[in-house]
Parts: structure tokens; sequence; C-alpha cells
């Protein structure tokens, strides 16, 4: 089978950085606590579980030891608590998400309405809320109604957005009262290259998979997008999920992966692609 893979996809900078920190840390450190999944990727925190890191979900369960705070962030309270137990703490949060933290700090503090843009059981969201006081978020449009009718308006949006579905949003917010709106872009420039490199490429191909941990909001938004302009698109977090019914009588696949999806699972998956034969019988 013919296989093309987009230009850009798998492992971003903020993610890779929070691997190779929580490698070094196990390498030097006993007693090692991941705050919630390092990154979105099973694989990977399974690889990263047989070296010793401990993940949890609340910074209760932890004793004693190191504390590594996951590409997402964590909010200020939880950083309070860590201080509080005098645990130690290595900060792996991609640059960008303490970027959004800090602009929804300055916009709380010079008295606007934080309104962030996203989903709000995403833990990079979480964090933003738990950073500032009096954020609302907005997931879809009927939680717009719950913007106020006057005052001032400061938006900010998750980066892992689109920047489409982002100015759909802001079209709507818009249309509201309120006496001031102040927005600043907070999208993740390099998701935006994936995404556009994705859609550029499903438009081509007979069948697109897109390869990512099925909790992975970056992962999830390109399966979106390509599902949009190619109905033959698939989520899948790896080749063993992979159901060879859908191969028979493609010619032509399309492979990306999201920002948090180790180039290993993607070679594979492009290799053993890339040996199937889509009319007869596959070598695999």
């Amino acid at each position: 089978m013919k296989v093309l893979l987009a230009d850009k996809c798998g492992f971003c900078l903020g993610v890779n950085s929070a691997i190779e920190l929580a490698k070094k840390t196990l390498a030097e450190r006993d007693n090692v606590y991941s705050l919630g999944p390092i990154i979105h990727n099973q694989d990977v925190v399974e690889e990263l579980a047989r070296s010793g890191l401990k993940t949890v979900e609340s910074v209760d369960s932890i004793d004693s030891g190191t504390v590594l705070i996951r590409s997402h962030g964590a909010t200020a309270r939880q950083l309070e608590q860590i201080k509080h137990k005098g645990l130690q703490m290595v900060d792996a949060t991609c640059v960008l998400v303490k970027r959004l933290q800090k602009i929804s700090q300055k916009l709380n503090e010079q008295g606007y309405k934080v309104v962030v843009v996203g989903d709000r059981n995403h833990p990079e969201v979480q964090a933003i809320v738990g950073f500032s006081k009096n954020v609302l978020v907005v997931g879809s449009r009927t939680d717009l109604q719950m913007l106020p009718r006057r005052g001032k308006l400061g938006v900010i949006c998750q980066t892992t957005q689109s920047p489409q579905y982002f100015a759909e949003i802001l079209a709507e917010v818009v249309k509201r009262g309120f006496s001031e709106l102040k927005v600043i872009n907070t999208l993740c420039s390099e998701a935006i290259k994936r995404q556009s490199s994705a859609v550029e490429l499903c438009r081509k191909v007979d069948i697109m998979f897109v390869l990512g941990g099925l909790h992975s909001a970056n992962t999830r938004k390109l399966a979106e997008l390509c599902k949009k302009h190619n109905n033959r698109t698939f989520h899948l977090q790896n080749w063993k999920e992979l159901d060879k019914m859908l191969l028979y009588g493609k010619n032509i696949a399309g492979v990306t992966a999201g920002a948090s999806t180790p180039d290993r699972i993607i070679a594979e998956f492009v290799e053993k692609l890339r040996d199937f034969d889509s009319h007869g019988d596959d070598k695999v």
C-alpha cells in the first residue's frame, strides 16, 4: 500500500521536553510522582511507569519524594499543597501553558472577566482556571449564555484548539454586550501547523489515520478536522488497534499523529501499512 506521512506530526518541543525531564528525574531520584499523566499517550505513560514513575491524581496521595508537574500544568492550589507538604518539585509544564496562566492572571488583575475558549475537563484548562479567580470556560456555543452582559471581557484560548473554532466562538462573543473586549491569541503555532498539514494530506488519500492517545486534545482535534474533509478518517493509538478490514480496496493511506505520539509508534504503523497488500493477503 502507498502511504503518505504528514509533513508535521509527532512530538512537539513541549512534550519532548517533558519526557526528557521525566527520564532525567527518574535517573537521579527515588519516589517520583507525576500529578496526572505526564502526557496524553498511554504507551509513553506505561514506559515511564516501568522506569519508576508513579502517576497519581492528587497531592494528597503523596507523602514524600518528588512531584513532576505534567506538561499540562497544575493549579495554584496544587502547587501550594506541594510546598506545604515539603515535597520536591520538578516542573515540566509546557512554556505555552505557563504563558496562558500568566496572561490569565494579568487579565484578572486588570479587571477583565477572563474567558477561556476550550474544554473545561481538559487538564490544561483546569490548570488555567485554577490559577486565576473567577474564570469562565466556554466549551460550546451554549456556554455563551453565561457571559456577562456588561463589563470588560478578556478572551484567551486553549492552546490546542483550531483557529477556525476560536474565530467562530469570538464571532459569537462579539454579538453580545460588553464595554470592552480584549483578545489574546494563545493558540500553539505547532498545533496549527500540524492541523494544516493533516487537512492538506487527508484530501489526497483514500483512507486517513490519526495516531495518538484517545484522551489527547490535540490528536482529537486533528481527527475532527480530517473527518470533515475525508470521512474515512480513523483515530487510533497504535497498529494493534487497526481493523485491517478497513484497508481492503484502498490504494493510498495518509498518516499523521498528535503532539504526544512517539516516533516509534508512527514508524511502526507506517512500515506495517506499507507492507500491507490491500488487494490480497497482507505480509504483517
